[in-house]
């Protein structure tokens, strides 16, 4: 498998992608519907989506490719695509230029490839599996923060926040007492992108899909950092909870996510 082709590819993918999410962004119009009560999706999501499989099946018509919009569209081999045509909808329909497009890449369930994309500061994160990750074109990695103290962290809150409300809080809680702040984006694959190029020292949430996580987690671990769940088990994508960190402060991190209040 040529995994250069596949970059350039999903690389192209993307750029399609934003070309679509941009001419809604800047001054177009959206129609936005519901898919939960605060779960949003628009018409640039689906649009976007679209154009990405389609660049990819021009290339590739036998792959497999989950994308959030229209689930599994299942191919012959072994190989699948994962793509989250707009990782940040609520920010998007409210006009908030923080959201992304998320792109993996996946031999055997393992991803070898991922490519995350901000439409609107054009910053491209890619990663191959084994030779480190990049923001255009360079190479990043994680911060030097020693201590949680020392550390800018930043979070999700999952759509069915009211059903896990209190330990969401608590986990949030113990955070935010003991770093220099905690941020909330809204978009976890640049949550993770941020935690790889050292702006963030930190990041969990729980509750998110593989297109969620399969391109920015791959990103972050080939810059340098620590991924596992809370009870620091090793992390995949299908799991629930995630918790991805600069490597010095993460045994740190693990304790103030185990749901004891810090005084």
């Amino acid at each position: 498998m040529d995994l250069e082709l596949i970059k350039r590819v999903g690389i192209a993918a993307a750029y399609k992608g934003q070309k679509v999410l941009l001419s809604h962004y800047g001054g177009g119009k959206s129609k936005v519907d519901k898919k939960g009560a605060i779960d949003l999706v628009t018409e640039a999501d689906t649009e976007s989506e679209k154009t990405i499989i389609g660049t990819i099946k021009n290339a590739f018509p036998d792959h497999t490719v989950l994308a959030e919009e229209s689930g599994l569209n299942k191919g012959k081999s072994g190989h699948k695509w994962i793509v989250d045509p707009l990782d940040g909808t609520t920010n998007f329909a409210h006009r908030l230029g923080l959201f992304a497009i998320s792109i993996a890449f996946a031999l055997s369930g393992d991803t070898v490839i991922a490519i995350v994309l901000s439409p609107v500061t054009g910053e491209l994160f890619t990663a191959v599996k084994g030779k480190g990750a990049e923001l255009n074109g360079r190479p990043i990695n994680v911060s030097n923060a020693q201590t949680v103290s020392e550390s800018l962290l930043v979070t999700g809150f999952p759509y069915n926040l009211i059903d896990e409300f209190n330990p969401l809080m608590t986990r949030f809680s113990n955070c935010l007492k003991a770093s220099q702040g905690v941020r909330r984006l809204g978009s976890a694959a640049m949550d993770l992108c941020f935690v790889a190029c050292g702006r963030f020292d930190g990041f969990w949430e729980q509750n998110l899909k593989p297109w969620d996580t399969a391109a920015g987690e791959l990103i972050a671990r080939e810059a340098g950092a620590t991924v596992t769940d809370f009870s620091n088990k090793p992390f995949n994508i299908y799991k629930n909870e995630i918790l991805a960190t600069n490597g010095n402060v993460h045994e740190e991190m693990l304790l103030l996510l185990a749901l004891k209040d810090i005084a």
